[in-house]
């Protein structure tokens, strides 16, 4: 069985997500967002006191605060980020602008594969299917748990909400578009859990989100 949980670290209230194998304690972390030492520190300790092993390291795309723990979680676990090839400028352009905006940035690894859209993810006897969701980020992906009936869906879809365009890579009807052919065609009650605030379902924003229904 396949569980996620939820920590939300840094000054944008970033949701950083374990996906955990509960047969074997096995642990997958996506969006690693942890900021300071404190956030680092009660990160680590949550998976020693759990006995979790983390096993892969999953970036839905590559912005600041859904990449500031990249190189926290390859230095403790020895694990390189996986994303697609079209977040990379996006993040080499972080450490650019993060002193800027005051945050103390450690360089992420860079993969030496990348990937694709409908990609299949094995994590054990699981699977995840990776969905490119473009207009937030260009190479944006969103990771589709089948079998408990969730997506971790980054910055694409909130709740009755949608992700910022206005950033270098973004555009608006892209976006719109990745929504309603990638993320709205998935069943209605798969659970969104987002990069920011709280849960969804598919059907609830198909019925009420004031920025494209379904």
């Amino acid at each position: 069985m396949l569980t996620i949980e939820t920590f939300t670290f840094n000054p944008y209230q970033e949701n950083t997500y374990l996906i955990i194998d509960d047969s074997n304690n096995h642990c997958i972390i996506v969006d690693p967002g942890m900021h300071t030492v404190q956030e680092q520190n009660y990160f680590k300790e949550h998976l020693d006191k759990g006995n979790l092993t983390p096993v892969l390291l999953l970036n839905t795309h590559c912005h600041i605060d859904h990449v500031l723990g990249n190189r926290f979680v390859f230095d403790n676990w020895g694990i390189v980020p996986n994303f697609h090839e079209a977040e990379v400028p996006v993040l080499v352009s972080v450490e650019n602008y993060a002193p800027q905006m005051g945050f103390r940035y450690e360089t992420s690894p860079i993969p030496e594969s990348f990937l694709e859209d409908k990609e299949t993810i094995s994590f054990g006897d699981h699977h995840i299917e990776s969905i490119l969701a473009p207009g937030h980020s260009p190479g944006h992906l969103c990771f589709y748990l089948e079998e408990i009936k969730s997506l971790i869906g980054g910055d694409v879809l909130f709740r009755n909400s949608i992700g910022r365009s206005d950033l270098p890579g973004g555009d608006h009807q892209t976006l719109l578009k990745s929504i309603s052919t990638r993320i709205y065609t998935l069943p209605e009650d798969t659970e969104v859990f987002p990069g920011h605030g709280s849960t969804t379902t598919i059907g609830f924003e198909k019925q009420t989100n004031p920025f494209i229904r379904g």
